[in-house]
């Protein structure tokens, strides 16, 4: 091969995480006017418009295997939709407009718009079971927690290792109904909990970034949500761990069909098998570890983060657009 062949094929490659913001970006933006209004679908309607429309200007012939549609019904971005103009490499694409629509119907902090970017072929498939009991840590609970264990346990090991006291240890967790107990483990553990309405990605990238103040993320979630998180989690050089959870015996026996082992422990090189991944993301509302659109004179200021696993670079990009001249 040539080294301007190779040239050629490498440069699209390492811009494509450059390219893929300015979709989350758009995204976030026709997002922001919906935010506090109190109407999720209006808000997820437009960020899938935005995002879709400027994926197509993407170089890569990318297909859509964490989609819309199942989840909310949505006409666009649904898995199996080809994405990008066609002409780069071939890649699996996760989307996810709106990473907690409720937050930003709402007005919460913590909404991000999502794109999660990989080899053809290296995604998991998560369409036979929707949940699964997913744990997040970064670097230092790498080869020190195992989602088997009871969460005392988790939380004692993760202390030791990270030189605190177990008190110092924050867990994130999904508030809701069916993680009482896991609530009420956690604190008898004697760390503290950080709820979190909805948005699993966020939650989960914030625990395995390096500088969080969220220690550990745990719970059950989106089992799409915990692919997109572990193409973050390959970059942030943290660990992801899950257990399918299927809601029913109907979703079981689906599961079981589909040649799925309900006690297996998924991890980010299972749920993501290549190490070309990307992870990009934009704040429509702020959270701990991202800024929400918001405006600055005639400008609008988007705060995104773009990742890569293969070079293990994490990019903060910060853009400032006229709103008289954007998307032109």
């Amino acid at each position: 091969m040539s080294d301007e062949l190779r040239l050629h094929d490498w440069q699209p490659d390492r811009n494509l995480g450059m390219e893929l913001v300015r979709a989350t970006e758009a995204a976030a933006i026709r997002a922001t006017p919906f935010v506090g209004r109190g109407d999720k679908n209006a808000a997820d309607g437009a960020a899938v418009d935005a995002m879709r429309r400027f994926l197509s200007t993407v170089s890569m012939n990318g297909t859509v295997v964490i989609g819309e549609g199942e989840k909310d019904d949505a006409p666009w971005l649904y898995n199996g939709e080809r994405v990008g103009n066609g002409m780069g490499a071939q890649c699996d694409v996760a989307v996810d407009p709106i990473d907690g629509t409720r937050l930003t119907a709402d007005g919460r902090p913590g909404a991000l718009s999502v794109i999660a970017v990989a080899d053809r072929g290296s995604m998991y498939d998560p369409s036979a079971v929707f949940y699964m009991n997913k744990l997040v840590v970064g670097p230092e609970g790498v080869g020190v927690v195992d989602i088997r264990k009871p969460i005392g346990e988790n939380i004692r090991a993760l202390a030791k290792v990270k030189g605190v006291e177990t008190s110092d240890i924050r867990v994130a967790v999904l508030d809701r109904p069916r993680h009482d107990q896991l609530i009420t483990d956690i604190r008898e553990a004697g760390a503290g909990v950080q709820l979190f309405l909805d948005g699993d990605v966020a939650a989960g990238v914030n625990a395995a970034s390096f500088d969080s103040r969220v220690d550990i993320c745990v719970g059950v979630g989106g089992t799409p949500e915990g692919i997109i998180t572990a193409c973050a989690v390959k970059a942030l050089g943290g660990q992801i761990q899950g257990v399918l959870a299927p809601k029913d015996d109907e979703e079981r026996q689906k599961a079981l069909d589909a040649g799925h082992d309900l006690d297996a422990v998924l991890d980010q090189n299972t749920l993501v098998t290549s190490d070309n991944t990307y992870f990009v993301a934009t704040g429509i509302t702020s959270s701990d570890f991202i800024e929400g659109v918001r405006r600055r004179g005639p400008f609008l200021r988007a705060e995104s983060i773009v990742m890569r696993s293969h070079s293990g670079t994490i990019r903060r990009v910060i853009s400032d657009m006229r709103e008289d001249r954007w998307g032109v």
